[in-house]
Formats: structure tokens, sequence, C-alpha cells
């Protein structure tokens, strides 16, 4: 298998290959140190979200700007659009809370600091070091 998957072989190909589950491919991986260990977004999100929330735009740029402070920066596409997210609020003097019920909303900034800020600021001192 790390042949195959070091050409490049995607995981439904490895598992039509082996004739097991795509979950078996990954359990697999895992366990030969193949796969790239998770990224962990608890700084980024520090709120457990709901379900209804946790494909929403401000958790999508969250996670991609955690992705980015952990060196795994996402497309530039989906970063510009996190990067300018958060630039907009911390501008505006703005940062975030969340409701599980109502989801996410934009709160003025605490005197003490933003946690948008942090993320950003955690993001470009990363994507600046690469």
């Amino acid at each position: 298998m790390t042949r195959l998957v070091a050409e490049g072989m995607s995981v439904q190909e490895l598992a039509d290959h082996f004739g097991v589950s795509e979950s078996g491919v990954l359990q697999a991986k895992r366990a030969a140190g193949l796969a790239k260990p998770m990224l962990d977004h608890s700084a980024a999100i520090p709120w457990k979200l709901s379900r209804a929330h946790s494909q929403s735009g401000p958790a999508t740029n969250l996670r991609n700007l955690s992705a980015a402070a952990q060196g795994r920066p996402p497309a530039s596409e989906r970063l510009n659009t996190a990067l300018r997210w958060a630039q907009r609020l911390v501008d505006s003097g703005l940062d975030l809370r969340y409701d599980p019920v109502e989801g996410f909303g934009e709160v003025p900034a605490s005197p003490e600091g933003s946690h948008i800020a942090k993320v950003l600021d955690a993001a470009r001192k990363a994507l600046e070091g690469r």
C-alpha cells in the first residue's frame, strides 16, 4: 500500500484495488503512518458547534485560518476569503460570538482583544514564515 499511496492513488482507488471500504483504507493508512495528522482547530473554534453551524461561513473561515496557522493552508482562494473576512472584522472593531441556537454573530471586540484578531494574527505569522 505504501507504494500505491506514494504514487498518488486515491482512497477510493485503494478501496477498489484491495476490495475494502474507504474507511478500511483510512484506518490502514493511519496504522501504517501514511495519513497526515489531523489538524486541531480548537484554538480557532473554542465552541462546541451544533451540526447546523459547523459548515457555516464563519466556521469554514475559522478552520481555514487555523489550518494556515498550523502550516497547512487551504487553497489560495479559500485562504484569501478567510483572510479578507477576518481583516474586515478586525478593521471594524468586531469579534465573533457563538450561540448554539442562533449560530455565529458579530459583536464589538473587547478592549482586552478579540478572538478573531488572535486567530488572524496566528495565521499571518505562519504564512510569513513559509
